[in-house]
């Protein structure tokens, strides 16, 4: 049994919510000092009965204050009950290296005055300092399942005395493929264990991970999102494109352009794609990061500093990446590609509009996926706009609305007097409002780099009806069969304005996925060494073994004697004309 404290003669009136619910007064002075007002509703119903002990399973989103909900009874069961000899008090199990290291800054944060040890635990870092620290003894655990598993396997991790173990986003746990790293865990941990389950979604297997694992009673809490009050707007602007494909790429810049994001996060599906278009941004001028699973520790660590910094504004990632990252700057969430299910779009749009603070999630829909957007509003019960995608005028009106901010806020400073003389100079001979707008012309093209004669972008155009050609021929429509996902497993991509205005050919080139050939790597080669403009280029089409790229059709001979001569990736490959063109 827990020792009761010393009565108290003169017990303090709470004078704070988080007080009022039985926490420590260090601990709501730590609350204070980060600024913490009032408790979430989450935390107002979840900190009672979790200081009492009770078993409690709650369905809550990204951004609701959970990790608070669950951290804070932590803290206070260990100053109530004291500390455990030889093993931790509290496991809390997390889905990737990144939220373990979120929650054990949180629980460090709340219970530093305390002098409460947090040792978060994960892959990736050499198991030598976790082995170091558990025997220096640890309080409260923040592990990812395998390494959890891992360090009890070892036995450097004593499950004997723990009161509580959690598990924080179990539904993407069991996505990921940890349910038997978790059974694993709860079976070494006392049966006798408070055990809290955490979920964004209430699929059947969480319900029986908590029916097998959880003691009667179970306090079921289920935390719905804030309803958006009369007249006033949500934190997170929500819109959609519908859009081709092909046209991914150019709307994706134009939105970019537009939007103006202080930091982004683009979603992709697989790790190919997340790899490509990093490069392909890169190449455009963008600062843009990679993310994904298959990168290593290090990697994904120097990619969040650069980000978190400002050195880079996109973070191009898959879902599993980008999970249980909360980042300051963070402004926009664009799905390049639609998520395969509904709730995990809300986990995607859950890393911006936090705290109060306001965010942008813009969504890319190709026609055939339009019955995944309504599933996505069936969930979110919320209506998803389809904007226009932004059109050439639109982005010239944005590059002159920056420069006339530029412009107002040069106005207001006091060190413009220097250029009077120049402006004397010239109103003997020229209007004062001829000579203001030569110079707003003169400024803005230095600032945004466009002319008066440079050529008007293409617009994207409105998805066409479906293609009547079957096969792998192309047809003379812009947007290709081949667009689309082959049978085969190749991974098409369009690139540049060919095709479409242009008689265009196609070029095979015998080398693939498998030599490492990018789209990129054939763009610089047809660019560097035929001469051919890299816009000019078409639909590019990479299988595991050879390529297919379309060129406009009287620079084909061009092309394919200047790569005949050269090599691809270290290597000569066999180039000709399509035997199918």
């Amino acid at each position: 049994m827990p020792k009761s404290p010393a009565p108290d003669t003169n017990p303090p009136v709470p004078d704070n919510a988080f007080q009022a619910l039985g926490l420590d007064p260090r601990i709501v002075a730590a609350l204070t000092a980060l600024g913490y007002e009032e408790p979430t509703p989450i935390q107002q119903q979840t900190i009672p009965p979790l200081i009492e002990g009770k078993d409690l399973l709650g369905q809550a989103a990204t951004g609701t204050g959970k990790t608070a909900a669950f951290a804070l009874p932590i803290l206070q069961r260990i100053v109530n009950e004291g500390r455990v000899d030889g093993s931790p008090t509290a496991v809390v199990l997390v889905p990737t290296r990144e939220l373990a290291m979120q929650v054990a800054e949180a629980v460090h944060r709340y219970g530093k005055s305390l002098g409460v040890r947090v040792l978060p635990v994960y892959g990736g870092q050499p198991i030598g300092r976790q082995l170091h620290a558990m025997r220096a003894g640890v309080d409260v655990v923040i592990a990812t399942p395998g390494r959890a598993l891992d360090h009890l396997r070892r036995g450097s991790l004593q499950m004997g005395g723990v009161r509580i173990v959690v598990l924080d986003e179990a539904d993407e746990m069991l996505d990921m493929g940890f349910a038997e790293d978790i059974e694993a865990v709860l079976k070494e941990s006392p049966a006798t264990r408070q055990t809290v389950l955490f979920s964004a979604t209430m699929p059947p297997r969480i319900e029986a991970i908590a029916k097998r694992n959880q003691r009667e009673p179970v306090v079921r809490i289920r935390i719905a999102k804030a309803p958006v009050k009369a007249g006033e707007a949500p934190k997170v602007r929500q819109q959609a494109y519908l859009i081709p494909r092909s046209s991914k790429m150019t709307t994706l810049g134009r939105v970019l352009d537009l939007e103006s994001p202080a930091a982004a996060i683009v979603f992709c599906r697989t790790r190919t794609e997340v790899d490509e278009l990093s490069e392909t941004l890169s190449a455009r001028g963008y600062k843009a990061e990679a993310l994904h699973g298959g990168m290593t520790q290090e990697a994904r660590d120097k990619v969040m500093r650069r980000v978190r910094s400002g050195d880079s504004e996109l973070l191009i990632a898959t879902d599993v990446a980008a999970r249980g990252l909360d980042i300051d700057r963070l402004t926009h969430v664009i799905n390049y590609d639609l998520p395969a299910e509904p709730e995990a779009y809300v986990h995607r749009i859950g890393r911006v509009g936090r705290a109060g603070r306001e965010g942008v999630a813009i969504t890319f829909v190709e026609p055939r996926e339009h019955h995944g957007l309504r599933n996505i509003e069936r969930l979110t019960k919320h209506k998803i706009d389809i904007a226009k995608v932004p059109t050439a005028a639109d982005l010239k009106a944005r590059k002159l609305e920056l420069t006339l901010v530029a412009l107002r806020e040069a106005l207001v400073t006091d060190d413009n007097e220097h250029y009077r003389v120049a402006v004397d100079s010239l109103s003997g001979d020229y209007d004062p409002v001829q000579i203001a707008m030569a110079a707003v012309k003169l400024y803005h093209q230095a600032t945004v780099g466009e002319s008066e004669n440079e050529p008007d972008v293409v617009d994207v155009p409105t998805p066409p009806p479906r293609n009547p050609w079957s096969g792998d021929k192309p047809s003379k429509h812009p947007y290709r069969a081949h667009d689309k996902a082959s049978s085969d497993g190749s991974s098409p991509l369009r690139r540049g304005k060919g095709g479409p205005n242009l008689d265009m050919t196609r070029i095979f080139i015998g080398a693939g996925r498998e030599s490492g050939v990018r789209p990129q790597d054939l763009v610089g080669a047809i660019a560097n060494e035929a001469g051919v403009a890299g816009s000019l280029i078409g639909a590019i089409q990479i299988t595991d073994r050879f390529s297919l790229v379309e060129v406009p059709a009287d620079t084909a001979d061009q092309v394919i004697k200047a790569l005949g001569k050269s090599t691809l990736r270290g290597k000569k490959v066999p180039v000709r004309r399509d035997k199918s063109d």
